[in-house]
């Protein structure tokens, strides 16, 4: 049983490390404003924990519809169920990013603002690592069932969508629960959105689809480039002895 586990652990340490990491990170964030709340005796940024919650939403669904995905039976007839809840949260894990706009607010309520730089900050980036590894696990199953191009115009398009939500989340103040609680009127405000878009929701979905697709592909990247590295450390010791000269012994000393 010890082995067993230990063989586990090893086996998926790298997957193991990151969730760790990531609920320490968010372990962090929440002890960091409950000692802002309670050295200033104030609810400012209070908020972060609650947006850090919804962040993890995603998260859990797509690590729920990866785990599933392998067989085939699950592909069908849970994964598209999982896809949509996902779909709508989904905006929750990078609009962390819109906190930051909270710091031009920070003054005056009894904490320095280096504090507060580094509550928004840590959230913010926590809840974007939460977005981009979710999208990445669904792009993984997107990419098994039909191909890995259509798993890359899958990111795009999600990229896109959830920037767009991040706008209506943010100016418009709609929600996620909005979706579930009154499809119809969210539905059509949404709609009224679309039909006739401002020059600032343009703007803004275009440059934070740019901006979050720069962030999953220099992170998919980096991770892909440790995993050359790692093969080609492996490769090395075989690749060498192939390329060593041949002695043969001929009475030279």
């Amino acid at each position: 049983m010890y082995n067993r586990l230990k063989n586990f652990i090893y086996r998926n340490r790298h997957n193991l490390a990151v969730f760790v990491l990531l609920n320490l990170a968010c372990l962090v964030c929440i002890l960091l404003v409950l000692a802002r709340v309670a050295y200033t005796d104030s609810t400012r940024h209070a908020g972060l924990i609650w947006n850090l919650f919804l962040a993890w939403i995603p998260f859990i669904l797509a690590y729920v519809a990866h785990a599933v995905s392998w067989r085939r039976i699950w592909l069908y007839l849970v994964i598209p169920v999982i896809a949509f809840l996902w779909l709508i949260f989904f905006p929750n894990a990078p609009y962390m990013l819109t906190d930051l706009q909270d710091l031009a607010r920070s003054g005056g309520h009894g904490a320095p603002l280096w504090y507060d730089v580094i509550i928004v900050g840590w959230s913010s980036w926590t809840g974007m690592l939460l977005g981009v590894i979710s999208l990445y696990l669904m792009q993984d199953i997107v990419s098994r069932t039909f191909g890995r191009w259509v798993g890359w115009v899958f990111v795009f398009v999600i990229s896109a969508a959830s920037s767009f939500g991040i706008y209506i989340g943010r100016f418009v103040r709609l929600n996620s629960w909005d979706i579930l609680q009154n499809p119809a009127e969210t539905a059509f405000d949404i709609l009224g959105i679309v039909i006739d878009p401002s020059m600032r929701l343009a703007a803004f979905t275009v440059l934070y689809t740019f901006f979050f697709l720069f962030v999953f592909l220099l992170l998919y990247s980096f991770s892909h480039m440790l995993q050359e590295q790692t093969s080609r450390a492996q490769s090395t010791p075989e690749q060498l002895a192939s390329t060593q000269p041949t002695t043969t012994n001929n009475g030279k000393g």
